[in-house]
Parts: structure tokens; C-alpha cells; sequence
């Protein structure tokens, strides 16, 4: 089917196909006559054309100011492709390897990256992608771990508590911040989300990329004791303030946005649980030993909000 796709869209499939890692999507690398490319099959019901498109448009923005991004090819006059029931994309399959960021200058060349991506995502707002907000990462996440059967019934309370405490924290310290701008991000700007070339490094999913504070697409950069994250985020910093100003009440932010992320991921395996994909991806998810590690978790980072690694001295 997914070559049968791959024809009907006019790209000449010569029979290679690989499937690639990918938990929301389905991803194929596939060969053609003109070289290999990447189709990306849409989750039904993740996301309405209309989001897609603006994704689309967004990476071509990037894309056209000579980003280091992945933009889809437009093929019959359009990105977004349809095959019987299913909506696709085509990509460039972009050469490249796992970033290294501890390599000399690589967190500075990260910075200068990401800076120029959120100087061309400032220029307007998205009109139907969704906000990295509270509401939708923290709330909603809660929500929906509560109803969930893969919560145990002894750890439920607990649960409440912890997560309720969390998210009070996390609505303090952005109502400390308010004022600060959102724009287009990213979104979900981790290390597996990034290749590496000769050049630098190469964005290859925006599919989260969403309105939200420049803060979101920094802070995954960083980790490790607090000495380290403050030596990681003073080179990432030295590259971004190259081409963009960052407002410094976004660094009270770094650990909210943390909790929030934490609340949604395990919203997230949960809410797609009966995808025979996540079970095998995360077997011990069921188990109430992972609970009782993730609540110790979401109240030690209560306490690293109130006691932020970044702003130590």
C-alpha cells in the first residue's frame, strides 16, 4: 500500500522500503528513480488538514530563509497527499547522524539555529496549530492518566495529589512570566528530532511545532547535574544571542515546562496504549513500580521548580 501511495502521487517507487522509527505517525524510507525519499503517514484524527498545511507552510518558510530543515515536496500542486483513507507526506531523506553536543561549538551552532528558526517564527502566528500551554499539557495530560486503567488503583490519590501540587507550581511560575511572547516553535525540539551533517544540525519533524515561548525548543538541549546545564546552557546561549534576543523571565520557565512534559508523556502512552506499538515500546508502562518512580519523579520536580538548576549559584 504504502508503495501503491508512493505511485499513485507520482513518485516512481523502484521497490525499496524501510520502515522507520516513529510512535505518532507511520514513517517508510523509500527508493525511487530520482533517489530515496521518506513518506509520512498521518495518525487519523491527530491533526485536521488545516493543522497539517500550516505545518507544511511553516517548514517551507523555514525552509526558504535556508534553514536546515526537511520540507515536504509538493507534488501535484500540494504537500498533503491522500491514498484510499490515508493522508501522507513526502520528504528529502536528509543525510546526517545523531548530534553530539558536547562536541566543540556544537551547542553554539545549535543556538544560532534555533535563534534564526524562532526570528522567522515571530514574523506572524499560527492561526490552527494548537499553544504549548497548561491547559492542553497539564490539565488535559492529568485528565486523561486519571481515567486510565494502567494507573494503579492504590496509586490514583497520590497521583492526584502530586500532580495537582505540580501543576500549581507550574501555573505560579507562569503567571511570574506573563507578558512573555509566544510565536512559532518547534515544539518538540529533542535529540531525536535533530540529524547532524557537515554543516550542523538539521531539523526533520515539526509536526508538533506549535505557538509557544522560545523557551520550549532550549531547554531539551540541557541536562545533567546543575553545574553542567549551567555550562551547556551559557554556550547555547552565546550561539542564540548571535541572531535573536531572548526575554530572561522565559529561564524561571525551563523547570515548568519540564513538569509539563512529564505530565504529557505519560498522558500521551496512555491515550495510545492500543497501539500495538507502545506496549512493545514501553512494556514496564503497566507495571506499578514505573508509577511509584514516576510520582517520586513529579514531586522531585516540584521542588526543582521552586529551586530552579539553571538559577542556582
Amino acid at each position: 500500500m504504502v508503495l501503491d501511495a508512493a505511485a499513485a502521487a507520482g513518485l516512481d517507487p523502484d521497490g525499496r522500503l524501510f520502515a522507520l522509527n516513529s510512535y505518532e505517525n507511520r514513517v517508510y524510507q523509500i527508493g525511487t528513480d530520482q533517489g530515496m525519499l521518506v513518506l509520512k503517514f498521518y495518525r487519523p484524527g491527530r491533526w485536521s488538514d488545516a493543522q497539517i498545511v500550516e505545518e507544511h507552510a511553516f517548514t517551507q518558510e523555514l525552509a526558504a530563509a535556508e534553514l536546515p530543515v526537511a520540507a515536504p515536496l509538493v507534488l501535484g500542486g500540494e504537500t498533503l497527499c491522500r491514498y484510499q483513507d490515508f493522508r501522507f507526506t513526502a520528504f528529502p531523506w536528509m543525510r546526517g547522524h545523531a548530534p553530539e553536543l558536547d562536541a566543540p561549538e556544537a551547542r553554539q551552532i545549535l543556538g544560532r539555529a534555533l535563534a534564526r528558526l524562532h526570528e522567522i517564527g515571530a514574523t506572524r502566528a499560527f492561526s490552527v496549530r494548537p499553544r504549548v500551554d497548561i491547559e492542553r499539557l497539564g490539565w488535559q495530560a492529568r485528565s486523561q492518566v486519571l481515567r486510565s486503567a494502567l494507573l494503579p488503583d492504590n496509586l490514583r490519590e497520590r497521583y492526584t495529589s502530586v500532580s495537582g501540587a505540580l501543576l500549581e507550581r507550574v501555573s505560579e511560575a507562569f503567571a511570574a512570566a506573563a507578558g512573555v511572547r509566544a510565536i512559532r516553535i518547534h515544539g518538540d525540539c529533542h535529540l531525536g528530532n535533530l540529524l547532524w551533517n557537515e554543516h550542523g544540525p538539521v531539523f526533520v519533524d515539526l509536526d508538533d511545532c506549535a505557538m509557544g515561548v522560545r523557551m520550549q525548543d532550549l531547554w531539551m538541549m540541557i541536562s545533567g547535574s546543575p553545574a553542567e546545564q549551567q555550562r551547556q546552557w551559557a554556550d547555547l546561549l552565546e550561539g542564540y544571542q548571535q541572531f535573536a534576543v531572548l526575554d530572561f523571565r522565559e529561564m524561571q520557565l525551563v523547570e515548568p515546562l519540564r513538569g509539563l512534559r512529564m505530565l504529557h508523556h505519560a498522558a500521551w502512552v496512555s491515550h495510545r496504549w492500543r497501539d500495538p506499538a507502545f506496549p512493545r515500546a514501553f512494556p514496564w508502562f503497566g507495571e506499578a513500580r514505573y508509577w511509584e518512580g514516576y510520582l517520586q519523579d513529579l514531586t522531585e520536580q516540584i521542588d526543582s521548580i521552586a529551586d530552579p538548576p539553571l538559577l542556582r549559584m
